[in-house]
């Protein structure tokens, strides 16, 4: 059990060991398994949840047609199950009517049967609808260069919104950490934060299902080390008292204070694994996502008179 003392030392409350010794962070990095607590840390002012990251993504390619806006070079994609294809002869979708209006519509400007009718989406132009246009052939580029299954598994990646982990610190409200005293890492657990979550992307004629999960998260914690958790880490709440996180922590060897704005900068990085199937194919992708927060560390200090 831990006994808390009075320190009149940089105004801080400090927290001392009256158990077992804490271990405290070698050099290299430190490997936390889930339920064994290896290492711990201290923190204080752990800022916002953090912010999304940069992800990257490795294993199957994603080769396929690229389609661009002609008057900026903006990527667009080729296909949009709403508007249809893309087409760079006007940087327009266009999308078949089905089944085609009646001979009395203007549009088939006496061309009706012939050719076909297709409702236009203009998005370079503001994103107005370009409304409906007969063409004798289909338009530049309509039905071609279909994209293939592990391009359709990272455009279903995409629309999931994996996020950086949601960090959570202790202790917090503002506390300054000390060198040497634990604190708990972990992210808040939900679909875009740690899964699993599913997500289908199609064209005509194929449609490919891709389910992420995270893996682990590496927790860069600003002095030159990082701890690897094999879990989401474990939520701290008071009941919990000065023990040490079951999951997931660090303890800091060395102040905060020769860095910039005296804090150090914590990056969390969660890497996901991610399993696709669709059109007689599977395939596996990994993807990481990186959040960031601000820990200060004291140096506790004593005053003998």
């Amino acid at each position: 059990m831990l006994t808390r003392i009075g320190v009149t030392v940089t105004a801080l409350v400090v927290s001392v060991l009256g158990a077992a010794p804490l271990a405290s962070a070698g050099d290299g990095d430190v490997t936390c398994p889930p339920n064994q607590p290896v290492c711990v840390v201290i923190v204080d002012d752990p800022g916002s949840p953090g912010t999304g990251g940069t992800g990257g993504s490795d294993g199957s390619g994603t080769g396929g047609a690229v389609c661009k806006v002609s008057g900026t070079g903006e990527t667009v994609p080729c296909y949009d199950p709403a508007w249809g294809w893309w087409s760079s002869a006007d940087d327009c979708y266009y999308k078949k009517v089905v089944p085609p209006p009646p001979a009395a519509v203007p549009q088939w400007g006496g061309h009706y049967p012939d050719g076909s009718i297709y409702a236009a989406m203009c998005p370079a132009s503001g994103g107005t609808g370009g409304g409906w246009t007969w063409f004798a052939d289909p338009p530049d580029g309509y039905g071609g260069a279909a994209p293939t299954p592990a391009v359709l598994a990272q455009q279903a990646v995409d629309t999931m919104r994996l996020s950086g982990p949601a960090i959570g610190m202790a202790p917090t409200d503002g506390k300054t950490g000390l060198v040497g005293l634990p604190v708990w890492l972990w992210t808040e657990v939900s679909a875009t934060t740690w899964g699993p979550t599913s997500a289908t992307a199609s064209v005509p004629g194929l449609s490919v299902t891709a389910t992420a999960r995270a893996k682990r998260i590496v927790w860069d914690m600003g002095d030159g080390h990082t701890v690897t958790c094999n879990g989401p880490g474990t939520p701290y709440t008071l009941s919990k008292g000065d023990a040490q996180s079951p999951t997931c922590g660090y303890v800091y060897t060395r102040s905060s204070a020769s860095q910039p704005d005296h804090v150090y900068t914590v990056t969390a990085t969660t890497t996901w694994d991610v399993n696709w199937s669709g059109g007689g194919q599977s395939g596996a992708l990994t993807v990481t996502r990186s959040s960031t927060a601000l820990v200060r560390i004291g140096e506790l200090q004593v005053l003998v008179s």
